[in-house]
């Protein structure tokens, strides 16, 4: 989920804590947990400092070692420790048990966006996203921001955030309804699919589609349950190529390639240098493919210059790789 989305699912668990009789019997508990369940719900997401560094590095490694079951261990532990340095008087076990549950629920609803995060890992690297929720939905905020004014205007905080993750669990489980309802119309229009991957919007009927079969991908969109078609590649092996053997080791494809399961390619040579494209097939947005990876090569198949990341126009690309216009 985003930064807001988390911040204010800490306060919530903040509020829930309310029913703890620990937490609710000693106001310097409370005040411990609610700065632990903010800052455990924000700890995971403290790799993103490496989009400093670069796109290639934040790619291969965001919501990877840090939602990792080591991880979510440890953050609990640093953070719980951290607060009960400014809270000596609280409940330590108790603080560490709302703070873990912060954590736990920050990777847990991450790994139901497209993104995914490496929850299983050391267990296995590979990236679980069950793709039903969008990175920002406005009905998980919107109940969050609701539930908080109602707290505001002296509803009890336990018993209103225990409803609303009562609804948020109906919401998941009509998320996963409608998702398997999509897939089952994919395979009526493509029966020879043999993967389906889906991109929730932040539009609640409305999906991105991208569909592997052994010869073509497709790209569609879902509205309301029903599926259109938009685009259809062939699907082309990676040829044996001097220049793609080149052009594979560079830092922001190789990125590219460890974070996108369904992609198209294109290799181009111009008077001065070769082009090796990539190209997610996943976020279509008006006719356009914004997430890529570019690799340039001299004549020599020294890499020159590479981009990877989400680009929404050939002018933009061009200046990321110091390309001059003409």
């Amino acid at each position: 989920m985003d930064t807001g989305t988390h911040f204010v699912m800490g306060i919530a668990l903040g509020g829930l804590a309310t029913l703890d009789p620990v937490v609710a019997g000693s106001s310097i508990t409370a005040s411990a947990v609610m700065v632990g369940t903010i800052l455990g719900s924000q700890a995971p997401d403290v790799d993103t400092v490496l989009k400093l560094r670069n796109n290639a590095v934040y790619i291969r490694n965001h919501r990877g070692l840090t939602h990792s079951l080591p991880a979510i261990v440890l953050w609990p532990l640093l953070v719980a420790g951290a607060v009960f340095l400014f809270f000596p008087d609280s409940n330590l076990l108790h603080l560490w048990l709302w703070t873990f549950l912060a954590v736990f629920l920050h990777v847990f609803v991450d790994i139901f966006n497209a993104y995914g995060t490496q929850a299983i890992r050391p267990i296995s690297s590979r990236w679980v996203a069950l793709g039903i929720i969008n990175t920002f939905d406005p009905f998980i905020f919107g109940i969050h921001i609701a539930c908080l004014i109602l707290w505001g205007f002296g509803f009890p905080p336990g018993y209103t955030f225990l409803s609303m993750y009562g609804i948020l669990i109906i919401y998941y489980i009509a998320r996963f309804r409608e998702q398997r309802i999509i897939k089952k119309a994919v395979k009526v229009q493509i029966p020879e699919a043999k993967r389906i991957i889906m991109s929730p919007t932040m539009r609640y009927h409305s999906w991105k589609v991208a569909v592997i079969t052994d010869k073509h991908f497709y790209v569609a969109r879902a509205n309301n349950g029903y599926v259109t078609i938009l685009d259809k590649f062939e699907r082309i092996p990676l040829p044996k190529s001097e220049i793609l053997d080149a052009a594979i080791h560079d830092k922001n494809l190789a990125a590219f390639l460890s974070f996108s399961p369904v992609y198209r390619w294109e290799i181009e040579s111009m008077d001065n240098y070769h082009e090796v494209r990539f190209i997610d097939l996943r976020y279509r947005s008006n006719g356009y493919y914004p997430f890529v990876a570019v690799v340039h090569l001299d004549r020599d198949l020294n890499i020159t210059n590479s981009y990877t990341g989400w680009i929404f126009s050939e002018a933009k690309l061009r200046k990321k790789l110091n390309i001059l216009p003409g």
